[in-house]
């Protein structure tokens, strides 16, 4: 019977090394890659379909929401929960390989090329944890690292696998040029919990809205975000493409703020707020339009189609900045 691999499948290029690693030994392999609001599987379908994996895409967003609100290892410098991320995918995929009958699952880590997530100890946590200790096989990495199943077993030829550590890529790169390798994405980056200004964000909104939805994570990663109380904020559209979205992402009892006669921003009130913060929202609106500063502005503020007018004046620059988030 044909020995079959599953391989958690970035789409970089040691994914893509791992994947080769393996389909030398005539193993079948299919892939997996998950996608949420944080991360896209863009870069693997890509990748996936110029090297010829067949690759199965899944939407966690639920299960990697649960997850982030309270991660048992906490997060990395932002809200990279990377040891309980990495946890979570091979707990799906580990599902899969059972659900497939395959043999393993596989992925393209490295030991020691991320401190936090793959010393040896953090991948023995992770695959521990996701509750197949014995089957999860890292060829990258494997002759330095206890044997799996797979290997003791001769289903997957440990001497053909390889001992690479550390976070320099010369190894790597020569593998590519053996495999014949001349195009792949660059390594790390596209997740959204490791950026500095998203995490800040996505704190607030936790902090603040408890109750939030996918929607609000969404119009995290547009416009210039402000804190006007304790449960309202303002988003300001810093482009028309930002303003497309804004408005797109608008739902009913928001208010959508914009300055009459004079080209700017779009502002959207999530949950429309109250009088006094919509007026803050309209000054700020005016702070960043194309009026006049130095005198009253008149916006528009629409809200469950009804439409209202708000006279303010721009905020000064330094109460923008005090509410910025």
């Amino acid at each position: 019977m044909k020995v079959k691999g599953i391989e958690l499948f970035s789409g970089g290029l040691d994914s893509i090394l791992a994947f080769k690693v393996i389909a030398e030994q005539e193993i079948e392999i299919s892939g997996i890659t998950f996608e949420t609001p944080f991360f896209s599987a863009a870069k693997a379908r890509m990748t996936a379909e110029r090297i010829g994996l067949p690759l199965v895409v899944l939407d966690i967003t639920a299960e990697h929401l649960r997850m982030l609100r309270a991660p048992r290892y906490g997060y990395g410098r932002n809200m990279n929960p990377c040891i309980d991320c990495h946890t979570l995918m091979l707990q799906v995929a580990g599902r899969r390989m059972e659900e497939e009958g395959a043999d393993f699952v596989f992925t393209g880590e490295v030991l020691g090329e991320r401190p936090m997530s793959q010393g040896k100890q953090s991948l023995y946590v992770v695959a521990k944890n996701a509750g197949y200790p014995d089957r999860i096989l890292r060829p990258l990495s494997a002759r330095l690292l206890p044997e799996t199943e797979p290997e003791r077993s001769g289903k997957v030829d440990r001497s053909r696998l390889c001992d690479i550590q550390g976070r320099g890529r010369k190894r790597q790169m020569e593998m590519a040029v053996h495999y014949g390798i001349t195009s792949y994405p660059p390594p790390a980056g596209g997740c959204l919990l490791t950026d500095p200004i998203f995490s800040r964000r996505l704190r607030d909104l936790v902090d603040h809205h408890r109750d939030h939805e996918i929607r609000d994570i969404e119009l995290l990663k547009v416009g210039r975000h402000f804190r006007l109380d304790e449960k309202t904020k303002a988003i300001v559209g810093r482009n028309a493409m930002d303003n497309e979205t804004i408005e797109r992402l608008a739902k009913r009892g928001d208010a959508l703020i914009r300055i009459d006669s004079f080209p700017g921003p779009t502002v959207l009130v999530p949950g429309g707020g109250y009088e006094g913060t919509r007026l803050l929202a309209a000054a700020i609106c005016a702070r960043y339009c194309d009026g006049p500063r130095d005198r009253e502005l008149v916006a528009g503020c629409l809200r469950d189609g009804s439409a209202t007018s708000l006279t303010v004046l721009a905020v000064i620059p330094a109460e923008a900045e005090r509410l910025l988030v």
